[in-house]
């Protein structure tokens, strides 16, 4: 077989691997002892099914028995795919090379390991696991009568409990983890238990999974250290002013405003893939907010004192510094939804100082939030304000969860076969890093968010939530808008927040980039990445079907980020101010960029 096949996968001899069982078990007992001593009094448990998934599956159920044929045909056709598997497996030990049935998705990293492919056993395995995920898949997504939100939730944990029995996740099944269990000696199992307690002690009792050496970075010294100054400070936000690296500048400055939700410094990693240094390097005076990383003192502060105490105040304060009355405006994710709340209500001020405004994978029409959509039902965020009323925020580490669900193979159970079955410590990786430094959110905002935002969708709806007294009509805005949006993002949908479009009365490009909600927007030039979609047709007024738009546009390789400086260029000024350093702002200096708020982590 090792003939035909090539070098043949090294499978653990059984013996070997009884004996190697054994030492583990004997080494691991006195860890486990220690853990459970070290721990006083029980987890708190809370609401058995906080998430209502229960109600969900025994919906589908239901409904799923009064039609017993389709159940039956449906079974019927896993069995026919088992059959063609036994006879395909069985001609592989016969010295054949029948096409495996069913591959894995071409993004799928689980089954890289050559023994998947190439030996008979495993290669069954993966076959058998992917036909049965596929048939489990099928069905519970063919049941007729349910609506949607719980359709939508049964096929998202379906795909959880898929993603959780992949063979794997599993010592006895996964062949690289039987190598490396019988080449150390079973030294691998218990490195990966050592891991899993310290964990579990990081998470307080709750298993919070190491993904990066966190050691590794250090914010403002080998992360986030484009040079700056903060030069105001408020109960909600710090104001970078970054130092000009251009011998003349652009003369309107530039306004970034993060999501509250992570920390700014995803936009400023390193400095080869920092938008903020790029786009200092581009000519442009860039002011960008650090929010606060809240605790129970902000328990009450609500989207208005987001809005109030952030852009508003942040516009009033680049007027001063720089004593140019115009403004370029841009928002991420969350912090683009308030950039356009900011600006409805600055309209309905008689406030024009914003010239131009850029959205990052911003969702306005929350009609259809993805993934996300399926944590926003009733029983769900009354569940997290019970929670949130007891602290006066949401943990930091609850929303990251939420998030890691959504690319569970990627984000959790990849760091379960690396950190726990193989025994090894997470690599260092800055996206990563910043990832797990999670931010907290005060209980007033995110209740306000999710019930009036993703709940009832008010947001799109003229007058439909009021800040500071004043309705917000985003019809209003006239502001010229470039929206930039990621194919395969999964928490703000490129065809949701293509919705924002349709809700503006000034002229919007819109571009959509490749990748997700990251790495397609931190994507820059030089690294010559990914591809992005622009319909020239349409320039200024898009069509209402983003489909319509994406038929007519045309594909052009690399980064996006030349696009939108060209654009923001026209609102920008000519490029013959003089360098604006931040001490020569007429504020004093609190500290060197990044400033105090990104440091608190939790």
């Amino acid at each position: 077989m090792a003939d035909q096949h090539g070098t043949e996968p090294q499978i653990p001899d059984p013996s070997e691997l009884s004996k190697s069982m054994a030492e583990i078990a004997e080494k691991s007992q006195r860890l486990v002892t220690d853990f459970l001593a070290r721990q006083k009094g029980g987890m708190n448990i809370g609401t058995a099914d906080p998430l209502n998934v229960g109600s969900a599956f025994l919906e589908m159920t239901t409904r799923m028995m009064t039609d017993p044929a389709r159940l039956a045909t449906a079974q019927m056709n896993l069995w026919k795919d088992y059959l063609s598997l036994w006879q395909n497996t069985a001609a592989r030990m016969m010295g054949g090379e029948p096409a495996n049935l069913i591959e894995p998705e071409r993004d799928d990293r689980r089954f890289k390991d050559d023994a998947w492919q190439e030996n008979e056993l495993f290669n069954f395995i993966k076959q058998s696991y992917l036909l049965t995920s596929r048939w489990l898949q099928t069905t519970v997504n063919d049941v007729d009568g349910l609506d949607d939100r719980t359709a939508k939730k049964v096929d998202f944990y379906t795909k959880q409990f898929v993603d959780a029995v992949s063979p794997t996740n599993f010592v006895m099944t996964n062949p690289e983890v039987l190598r490396a269990t019988v080449e150390t000696r079973g030294e691998n199992l218990v490195n990966g238990l050592k891991n899993l307690l310290e964990d579990l002690e990081a998470g307080n009792g709750q298993l919070r999974i190491k993904m990066t050496d966190v050691e590794a970075f250090k914010v403002g010294e080998n992360i986030a250290t484009t040079p700056g100054k903060v030069i105001y400070r408020n109960d909600m936000m710090e104001l970078i002013q970054f130092t000009p690296t251009t011998d003349k500048v652009h003369k309107t400055p530039l306004l970034v405003i993060p999501p509250w939700i992570n920390k700014f410094y995803i936009m400023d990693l390193r400095p080869k893939n920092s938008f903020l240094k790029w786009a200092v390097d581009q000519g442009h005076t860039v002011f960008c907010m650090s929010w606060v990383n809240p605790d129970e003192k902000h328990a009450q502060k609500g989207f208005t004192d987001y809005m109030l105490d952030g852009p508003v105040k942040a516009m009033d304060l680049v007027q001063e510094a720089t004593g140019v009355e115009g403004v370029n405006m841009l928002g991420y994710c969350l912090g683009g939804t308030l950039l356009a709340c900011t600006l409805a209500y600055l309209k309905a001020k008689g406030d024009t100082r914003c010239k131009s405004a850029t959205y990052f994978t911003t969702m306005l029409d929350f009609s259809k939030p993805g993934d996300l959509g399926i944590f926003t039902d009733e029983e769900t965020v009354s569940s997290l304000e019970e929670k949130m009323a007891e602290r006066g925020y949401l943990e930091g580490s609850e929303m990251a969860g939420t998030f890691n669900m959504m690319r569970a193979n990627d984000l959790i159970w990849s760091f379960v076969v690396n950190n726990y079955l193989l025994g090894k410590d997470p690599f260092p990786f800055d996206l990563l890093f910043w990832n797990s430094d999670s931010t907290r959110m005060p209980a007033a905002m995110h209740s306000y968010y999710l019930r009036k935002f993703y709940m009832e969708n008010k947001l799109k709806d003229p007058g439909g939530i009021t800040l500071d007294g004043v309705p917000i009509d985003l019809r209003t805005i006239e502001t010229p808008s470039y929206m930039i949006s990621a194919r395969e993002d999964h928490i703000a949908p490129w065809d949701s927040t293509y919705a924002g479009t349709q809700l503006f009365s000034g002229p919007v490009r819109f571009v959509l980039a490749a990748s997700g909600h990251i790495a397609g927007v931190i994507n820059p030039p030089a690294a010559n990445k990914y591809c992005h979609w622009i319909n020239d047709h349409k320039v200024d007024r898009q069509p209402a079907d983003p489909q319509d738009w994406l038929k007519e546009s045309s594909q052009h390789d690399g980064s996006w980020w030349t696009d939108w400086g060209k654009w923001v260029r026209k609102f920008a000024g000519p490029k013959t101010t003089e360098p604006r350093q931040p001490e020569d702002s007429g504020f004093e200096i609190l500290c060197d960029a990044p400033g105090e708020y990104v440091r608190t982590r939790v």
